[in-house]
């Protein structure tokens, strides 16, 4: 497979043409990003954006490594002196690695097989003559073959069938029609454990279990795949108990393969060995293969939400710049106090203890309201972990206390705070500041400005996924990454104000940059024109074409310093500014004026129309925010517990995860509640991200309390969903699955048993 190829195949499933793809693979290759080729390179890639790109991105690596496994693979045959004109082709057709792998079996080197203990013992012929002639009973051509090594007509046979099983098991094609057969046509059933009820009851949804595997949902999946490597379930991969003919529909399909009928004696003895090839070897590694697959298309679905939700996450709306005090809640040791400035600088911190043993209530609100004063405090921040709702109160009671202006109260989820603040990020960041007292900085910062602060914490840690552990976490990583990369990048980053954390995400630029960056700054003090920049040591020409566009610098020496425009198009924004005769600083929002612009009057020979409606849009509205303006939910007075709950009850709440079953909302009560796909609109949604994202407030109606099992349903339908909330009880906590009535209908189909169990097992555990 060549280059066109790999750009022919990729173009099909991205929607693009195979030159769109090869230009975009130049561009990779030569280093750049995929926020700079999406934003900056529009005319050499013909407007490939960032999610075709990094899908493109991702498939070449695939398709790459496909292609150094084919000539591995054709070297190792052409060694062997066994590559043939049909082989070779058979390798050059094959689209997967799966397909690949298939093809390479019988070539591939392995350890002495029984198959190949009873070629050397002469049974060779004696399975090549059973295959080519029916006619005669096995065991007489059996008799014909025995030595010293073959004892009797028992030995001989059992020879000859490893020597033809082994043949099956190494068949391409029919492995390959066997497991599109089973892709179609098989189940997946979890049971429970026998004495495992009361340990697993968090699985009870899957105790008795099955459904097709070809639309089981990865979270569903993920569920029960939990479940049996916590040793609650047992999984397994089944398929034509419901048959109830001699011969299976797959044994029929080896069948068919050989040309064995039902009525010569070969015959019969052949149709033994295909039912003994069926339950000894390929249904243990067919199934091996479904179930790897299965937990792949799995993984796949739950990197993608936790992906999404991370975006949300990252772009919501931003408080601003205003003094913020930040309040990391606790019980017995107190509640953290940090107050920072509007540019995130740490002002004050302290410890409050208002609840057991201390009860200083009085105490602790004198302290805040004394803080408020003294820093002009605009924002309070509340973390939304143990003693948030009882820190909310305490807040509310002091606020209706204070004249106006009051500053604005607002619950924060704290997720990953704790990790910031034993890190090295924030060791380096306060050095002198204790660990606990660090988590409330981080709170205060961001509601200030969400992108800015969770960019220090490792994606994995901030928790918006279902069964983020259970997934490859190199691939979480790097889908993780992106997200991230590609959040900072639309915003645009401070050039003067940024963290090195936030630095590093930029296009072009990485941890060392951004701390030489950083160390620059400090030294010689802020950039006045993004030109400065080359003269940060080890930052060359290449780095700063890569990362210029998406820096600011406002009131810089230079305007368009302070807007997307990258500087490599400076000449152009001028001409469009010298059209209408005006300062750039004047027409810069200014869109009347822009837009009574021809953008075709401005193409050249290098940026042609894309480049120039993008710099029009930018000089309209220069550095726009893409971010959402800043709202936030009101929780319910006198609803602090689970126990507080009551069906009926409207709410107020926001969205702090969205799973492919649904979406989850803090309504205040230290439980999420679950809001099923089926509750979230009056019509039919098959995506929750069509209605809902993470950081959005809703509104909700109570339908269903389970206290024991600490469960919340909701529902946004205005029909009145109550009758509905049953198909979000199946919704395990973090993402488990959920079942409607004809999932719930238990199919008798026989597991894969014995030995295969075990492998699945093993192979699935070691994986």
């Amino acid at each position: 497979m060549t280059a066109k190829p790999i750009a022919a195949i990729i173009a099909s499933e991205i929607k693009a043409t195979a030159a769109q793809v090869a230009a975009a693979v130049d561009l990779l290759d030569g280093g750049a990003t995929v926020p700079f080729i999406a934003r900056y390179r529009k005319e050499v890639t013909g407007g490939l954006d960032d999610t075709q790109l990094r899908l493109l991105s991702e498939r070449l690596t695939y398709l790459r490594e496909l292609e150094a496994r084919r000539n591995s693979i054709l070297e190792s045959i052409r060694g062997q002196d066994k590559l043939t004109d049909e082989l070779e082709r058979k390798i050059a057709s094959a689209a997967t690695k799966a397909e690949l792998e298939d093809i390479y079996l019988p070539y591939k080197p392995k350890r002495r097989t029984k198959a190949e203990i009873a070629r050397e013992r002469g049974l060779g012929p004696l399975a090549e003559a059973i295959l080519a002639d029916r006619s005669v009973a096995p065991s007489d051509r059996a008799s014909a073959f025995l030595s010293a090594d073959v004892t009797d007509i028992k030995a001989a046979l059992e020879g000859a069938r490893d020597i033809i099983a082994e043949g099956m098991t190494e068949n391409a094609d029919l492995l390959g029609r066997l497991r599109n057969y089973m892709k179609d046509a098989a189940f997946l059933r979890a049971r429970v454990v026998d004495g495992k009820q009361e340990a697993g009851a968090k699985f009870s949804d899957y105790f008795d279990h099955s459904e097709r595997w070809a639309t089981t949902p990865g979270h569903r999946a993920l569920a029960m795949l939990r479940g049996w490597n916590e040793e609650i379930l047992s999984v397994d991969i089944v398929v034509d108990q419901d048959d109830v003919s001699p011969m299976k529909p797959v044994e029929r399909m080896i069948a068919a393969a050989y040309n064995v009928g039902a009525h010569l004696p070969g015959d019969k003895w052949l149709a033994d060995v295909i039912g003994w090839t069926w339950r000894v070897k390929l249904s243990m590694s067919l199934s091996l293969d479904l179930m790897r697959e299965l937990r792949e298309r799995a993984e796949e679905e739950a990197i993608r939400v936790f992906a999404r939700n991370l975006k949300d996450l990252l772009l919501a709306a931003p408080a601003g710049s205003r003094a913020t005090m930040g309040l990391d809640p606790g019980i017995r040791t107190g509640v953290k106090v940090a107050v920072v400035d509007g540019t995130g600088k740490l002002l004050d911190t302290t410890t409050v203890y208002p609840f057991p043993p201390k009860n200083d209530i009085r105490g602790t609100q004198a302290e805040l309201a004394s803080l408020i004063r003294k820093h002009k405090v605009e924002l309070i921040a509340i973390g939304n972990g143990t003693g948030s709702r009882e820190t909310e109160k305490l807040v509310a009671d002091m606020l209706a206390q204070l004249p106006a202006p009051k500053p604005t109260k607002v619950i924060v989820s704290e997720a990953g705070a704790s990790v910031y603040s034993a890190s090295e990020t924030a060791a380096a960041e306060f050095p002198t500041l204790d660990v606990s007292l660090r988590g409330a900085v981080s709170i205060a910062r961001r509601l200030q400005d969400p992108l800015a602060e969770l960019v220090k914490i490792e994606p994995k840690s901030i928790g918006v996924g279902q069964y983020q552990h259970d997934v490859d976490q190199s691939k979480l990583s790097r889908s993780l990454d992106a997200v991230v990369e590609d959040a900072v990048n639309a915003v645009g980053v401070d050039l003067n104000t940024a963290s090195a954390s936030l630095l590093a995400r930029v296009s072009g630029l990485g941890k060392s940059s951004a701390e030489a960056i950083v160390a620059h700054r400090d030294a010689t003090g802020p950039f006045s024109s993004r030109q400065q920049l080359l003269k940060v040591s080890r930052l060359g020409a290449r780095t700063f074409e890569q990362c210029a566009g998406f820096l600011r610098i406002p009131n810089g020496t230079e305007p368009l310093d302070a807007s997307s425009v990258h500087p490599e198009a400076y000449g152009v924004a001028k001409k469009i500014v010298a059209a209408c005769g005006r300062d750039v600083r004047s027409l810069m929002g200014d869109s009347a004026a822009l837009k009574k612009l021809d953008p075709r009057a401005f193409v050249d020979d290098r940026f042609g129309l894309p480049t120039v409606k993008d710099i029009l849009a930018e000089l309209e509205k220069p550095g726009r925010d893409p971010r959402p303006s800043f709202k936030t939910a009101t929780f319910a007075e006198g609803v602090d517990d689970i126990k507080d709950l009551k069906v009926g009850m409207q709410l107020e709440g926001t969205v702090t995860n969205v799973a492919a079953f649904g979406a989850f909302v803090d309504i205040g009560v230290h439980q999420d509640g679950l809001v099923h796909v089926s509750q979230l609109a009056d019509r039919f949604i098959k995506d929750p991200h069509e209605v809902v994202k993470a950081g959005d407030v809703v509104q909700v109606r109570v339908t269903e309390v389970d206290v024991a099992r600490k469960r919340i349903s909701l529902s946004m339908r205005k029909d009145g969903g109550a009758d509905r909330g049953r198909e979000a009880r199946g919704s395990a906590s973090n993402g488990g699955g959920t079942r409607n009535a004809a999932e719930r209908q238990s199919r008798s189909q026989a597991p894969v048993q014995g030995a295969l169990g075990a492998a699945l097992q093993a192979a699935m555990k070691q994986k």
